[in-house]
């Protein structure tokens, strides 16, 4: 894994519109690629995990 390396959702299916994480050990920074200058959400790894496993769920 590499602090320094933003990836595009695998959800975006190489659309504009979409976000890109940036995966740490501890945390997951969010940031909208449209907007990269806006910066950027963390989430804790905890909540970070919450969220993938709702949207492989299907529950949001």
């Amino acid at each position: 894994m590499n602090d320094n390396q933003w990836h595009k959702s695998s959800y975006s299916n190489g659309a504009s519109n979409c976000v890109e994480i940036r995966e740490h050990a501890d945390r997951a920074d969010v940031r909208d690629t449209k907007r990269r200058e806006a910066g950027h959400i963390t989430f804790d790894r905890a909540e970070w995990s919450a969220f993938l496993r709702a949207v492989r769920n299907d529950a949001l």
